[in-house]
């Protein structure tokens, strides 16, 4: 399915006696498809009696039932056991029973699903990277350049220091959205699911190719190769190749900025949205208008007061709340100005709307962080060091997200995109030529 649901070209056609569907279409990147027994299709639906429209429907199939076949199994640069393949659906009959939740619900239990690999694989992540963090502290404590350890170095320490303190992050993150579900399974955890995937995908990618340069030869070199010549097998080399994917399934990042959007957008969609509406009549958008500007006559101004954050914290934690506190309050500004400015087509700001995101997990990231650390202090008044740690990981995400205020006002993004086009229009297709 993708991204886009609307583009789904499997579908399923009810038959006459009302009990059975008949399924024809093709899945891509079938996860398990080459030796799963069953598997969960979704296939367009047609609008059932009394309705206007049809909807996605889930469908629990047997891949033994008549019609099925796996055309193809699919290779990839990374996760090379993963069992994954094309498969067709050709008049294959599925009876109504088969229904996964109810017809026409299919994409709510997608985003079900989604919001299990959305907290899974960010775990998975923080595990990666805490190998990663393990594997880069031996190395450049044990290999000496220059007389000294590599840790000495102030650029392999810089690398070191950030892979430790995103590493907590990324954990405290996966933590706390995790413990929303345990209190609740029918929580909806759907934004903070989404937070931890851009998060913790993205800087995993950052930590493994760190990894990667720290132990430079040997981490290019395979783990095959390395033991082949006596030295230790470590897989860094393929850490890289696996991890390369996180940022794009269940939901590329570039899909997650748009998602999270949506939701900051949304309650102010909800006040707004009746008053942009030309089809209704002017007296019912004046009336929405006035009922706009009273809710923002009294949110506005509560945007630029200052929180009573930070209560019950370490001093050096306390410190980093009040601070995540007021930029939370300056980018819910900045997003309120955005409207403003940019009216519907705000949506269309990709790039802005992005800025507007990473600000937002950045802050997530600080205050999970933060909570965590302060926890593990009452638990353990000894862990002392955690505080250094989050202290460290707060000022560097402070820096980033002051970086990301500047540049919503000052960038190159209509620039780049008007020379995007030029590309896409082949005007710069002399560039690809020459030295090749």
């Amino acid at each position: 399915m993708g991204s886009d649901p609307a583009k789904m070209e499997t579908h399923a056609e009810p038959m006459e006696d009302g009990k059975h569907f008949i399924l024809n279409g093709e899945k891509l990147w079938c996860t398990n498809g080459v030796k799963a027994g069953v598997i969960v299709v979704m296939a367009k639906t047609p609008a059932p009696a009394g309705k206007a429209r049809g909807g996605i429907t889930a469908f629990i199939v047997d891949m033994d039932t008549p019609g099925i076949e796996v055309t193809h199994r699919c290779r990839f640069m990374g996760l090379k056991a993963l069992y994954n393949g094309v498969v067709r659906f050709t008049d294959v009959r599925v009876p109504r029973e088969n229904i996964l939740m109810a017809e026409g619900k299919g994409l709510r239990v997608a985003l079900t699903t989604l919001n299990t690999g959305r907290l899974t694989l960010p775990a998975a992540c923080t595990g990666l990277a805490k190998r990663c963090l393990g594997v880069a502290r031996e190395w450049s404590r044990d290999r000496v350049q220059w007389g000294a350890p590599i840790a000495k170095h102030a650029a392999v320490a810089d690398k070191l220091a950030r892979m430790a303190a995103q590493t907590f992050a990324m954990e405290s993150m996966v933590l706390y959205a995790s413990s929303l579900v345990d209190r609740d399974k029918h929580a909806d955890v759907r934004l903070e699911a989404a937070l931890c995937k851009l998060w913790a995908t993205e800087r995993m990618w950052e930590i493994v190719n760190e990894t990667m340069q720290i132990r430079g030869g040997r981490g290019y070199e395979t783990a095959q190769s390395l033991a082949g010549r006596g030295e230790a097998p470590v897989a860094v080399e393929r850490f890289l190749r696996d991890c390369r994917i996180n940022t794009i399934f269940e939901g590329s990042s570039e899909i997650m900025r748009l998602f999270i959007a949506r939701e900051a957008l949304d309650p102010h969609l909800k006040v707004g949205a009746p008053m942009l509406n030309t089809q209704l009549p002017m007296k019912e958008r004046a009336k929405a208008a006035a009922r706009a500007g009273m809710f923002y006559a009294r949110w506005y101004p509560m945007q630029w007061l200052p929180g009573a954050h930070g209560k019950g914290f370490h001093p050096a934690l306390a410190r980093h709340v009040k601070n995540a506190e007021r930029e939370s309050r300056r980018l819910a500004r900045g997003l309120f100005h955005a409207m403003a400015k940019h009216g519907p087509k705000l949506e269309r700001e990709q790039v802005l709307l992005g800025r507007f995101v990473d600000i937002g997990t950045e802050l997530f990231a600080m205050l999970a962080s933060c909570a965590r650390a302060q926890q593990m202090l009452e638990d353990d008044a000894t862990a002392g060091n955690v505080v250094a740690l989050v202290d460290y990981f707060c000022l560097t995400s402070s820096a980033r997200v002051e970086e990301l205020f500047r540049a919503l006002g000052h960038n190159a993004d209509r620039k780049g995109y008007k020379l995007a086009q030029e590309v896409r229009e082949g005007r710069l297709e002399w560039l690809e030529r020459g030295i090749v």
